[in-house]
């Protein structure tokens, strides 16, 4: 369900779904204080017993411990398998929370409020659920779909505008790997953040959203054509975790990643520069970086790459564009290019220095 101030709304919806009477809301202590309130009174006036817990809200926060706060919380209330976890936040708490109700008594069902823009669009949909290992972003965790996805565009008001930018970065993925016409639009749009429409917001979170649903019902497990979804999530992990999280959003991440792959794809000939020259020019109008920002070594990314999940018998499945609505999977990429381009996309002569 996705449109405009409808967090008041959740309860009845919970309760034609037949859910447990018990239910956890998972969140960060910002949104709480922000969202806390109308989400618990409209459980609490459908007949749920509701309880909390507040975890923190970084990337650092998708770890063991988190997951103990929780199963603690979970037994000191006596939770059951019919009861249920509510996740109310960005995506690290869907993350997390998520791979708790994956995890606790083999699996509660749980549901997504996300209130960010980049878990709107992306990570409170398709079932993913995760926590971080310390060398790699996302390695342990779970398919387990929620029962509902619950998207709250009016909670974007709130957002920092660092915030609203990164999860244009994934807006902009979709556009690139399926919906040209979105890229229209979000070029027609990405110059005023604040101009933008409700109405155009809703239609932005939507298609995204249709775009994920639509390839995840072909591809759940991620075995063939939802690896399309990772389109610059590899080289941006690598640089997540090369930088313990702390110098980019996921978003900023992303978008060196898109670049780095659009650009590999036009060494191997697959691409064209106007390809790579339109993507390029509408991350920086969403004042998305798309260069390597930090002295980090080619080689350092390319060890990385091979810590990642999505690999193919020791090799890396790239995502790479052939024009605007149309990318490929593939392992066959030389080395040599990938470093060239790490090399060409490093931010200054200073750091390009240091990372040959």
């Amino acid at each position: 369900m996705i449109g405009y101030e409808i967090l008041a709304e959740l309860g009845e919806a919970l309760k034609k779904l037949e859910l447990g009477s018990k239910q956890m809301i998972v969140t960060s202590g910002t949104v709480w204080n922000l969202y806390g309130k109308v989400v618990r009174e409209s459980l609490g006036a459908s007949g749920f017993d509701v309880s909390v817990t507040l975890v923190n809200d970084d990337e650092e926060a998708k770890s063991f411990q988190t997951l103990a706060t929780i199963f603690d919380r979970l037994l000191e209330g006596e939770f059951e398998r019919s009861s249920g976890i509510v996740a109310l936040g960005g995506g690290v708490i869907g993350d997390v929370a998520g791979f708790a109700a994956a995890t606790f008594m083999r699996g509660l069902r749980f549901v997504q409020i996300p209130t960010t823009l980049l878990a709107q669009v992306d990570s409170s949909i398709g079932g993913k659920t995760s926590v971080n290992h310390s060398k790699a972003k996302n390695l342990i965790g779970a398919f387990h779909q929620p029962r509902l996805v619950w998207a709250d565009t009016s909670t974007l008001s709130t957002l920092p505008e660092r915030e609203i930018r990164s999860g244009l970065a994934e807006i902009i993925k979709y556009s690139v790997i399926a919906d040209p016409a979105l890229f229209n639009l979000l070029s027609e749009s990405v110059d005023s953040l604040s101009g933008i429409s409700r109405d155009t917001l809703i239609e932005m979170v939507s298609r995204c959203c249709s775009i994920k649903a639509r390839i995840v019902e072909k591809d759940e497990r991620e075995r063939g054509v939802r690896s399309i979804l990772n389109y610059g999530h590899s080289i941006g992990h690598a640089l997540e975790t090369l930088t313990d999280y702390a110098s980019y959003t996921h978003g900023e991440a992303v978008s060196i990643g898109m670049m780095a792959a659009a650009r590999i794809s036009l060494e191997i000939g697959a691409t064209d520069q106007n390809m790579v020259q339109s993507q390029g020019d509408l991350i920086k109008r969403a004042g998305l970086p798309t260069v390597i920002l930090h002295a980090i070594s080619s080689m350092e990314i390319v060890h990385q790459l091979k810590r990642d999940k999505k690999r193919v018998d020791d090799r890396i499945r790239w995502v790479l564009p052939r024009k605007l609505g149309e990318v490929f999977l593939t392992e066959d990429v030389p080395s040599h290019v990938v470093l060239k381009v790490l090399h060409d996309m490093s931010a200054s002569p200073e750091i390009k220095a240091s990372c040959i």
